[in-house]
């Protein structure tokens, strides 16, 4: 049974990696799937978000990492998914959640919706709070993989990022530009 992990990802986060690695051992082969979402303008261009999550999951040998921009359901055709995974981390992500599973559901009644509730110690934990936080130099290396803590200290460079053990990441120890901020146009039924 093929499963895809749909969102913007954007940042990948500690959360979504939990969500991930749960979801590798349930389904015979998952595919993380970045998607546009027009309703939110993006810190890191696809292609940077790709390569993010790859780092973070070299350990899963067999997870795939794509990226579509449409309906989640027409991405879940083309690849034969009978299954979409969804994080859930409190009750207003369930109402929302609800709604979208039922919608795709009335396009594509084959593929089902599974919702894994988020592990506790993320169920704060979303990708804008943690640009906010970057953004004003606070630190995220306990929330991201190392390597998106140093991809947001890029973006942020005016401001170093401090590291949880209170370290000081400077600018001159990172890779070069890795941003582009394009803006994109999908269906809110795409993922988030």
């Amino acid at each position: 049974m093929i499963a895809i992990y749909p969102g913007s990802f954007d940042p990948i986060t500690r959360g979504h990696l939990d969500i991930i690695e749960r979801g590798y051992r349930l389904f015979e082969k998952m595919i993380v799937v970045v998607f546009r979402n027009s309703n939110k303008t993006p810190l890191f261009s696809v292609q940077k978000r790709i390569e993010q999550i790859r780092q973070s999951t070299q350990h899963l040998p067999n997870l795939e990492v794509d990226s579509f921009d449409g309906l989640t359901v027409t991405y879940a055709r083309m690849r034969k998914a009978s299954v979409l995974v969804r994080g859930l981390r409190a009750v207003s992500d369930f109402e929302m959640e609800l709604q979208m599973a039922h919608t795709n559901k009335t396009l594509a009644s084959d593929i089902e919706t599974v919702f894994l509730a988020t592990s506790t110690e993320y169920s704060f934990l979303s990708s804008s709070h943690v640009r906010e936080i970057a953004r004003f130099g606070g630190p995220v290396d306990h929330l991201v993989p190392h390597t998106v803590a140093l991809d947001l200290q890029q973006c942020y460079a005016k401001t170093p990022i401090a590291l949880a053990n209170d370290d000081r990441i400077t600018p001159e120890a990172l890779p070069d530009a890795i941003t582009e901020k394009p803006a994109s146009e999908e269906s809110i039924f795409n993922g988030s």
